[in-house]
C-alpha cells in the first residue's frame, strides 16, 4: 500500500514540475507583432481593387 502512495507522489510532482517548465516556457516567447502598413498603401490598394 505504501508504495502505491509513493509512486502517486512522484508522479504528482513529475507533472507539477512539467507544468511549471511548460509556464515558463511559454512566458520566456518573445511575441511580436506585424508593424502597421502606412496610408500610401491603403490608398494604392482601392485603387487597384476598384478599377
Amino acid at each position: 500500500m505504501m508504495v502505491y502512495i509513493i509512486m502517486a507522489i512522484a508522479i504528482m510532482l513529475a507533472v507539477l514540475a512539467l507544468t511549471l517548465i511548460a509556464i515558463s516556457k511559454g512566458y520566456d516567447y518573445k511575441h511580436s507583432i506585424d508593424p502597421m502598413p502606412d496610408n500610401e498603401n491603403k490608398s494604392e490598394d482601392k485603387k487597384d481593387h476598384t478599377g
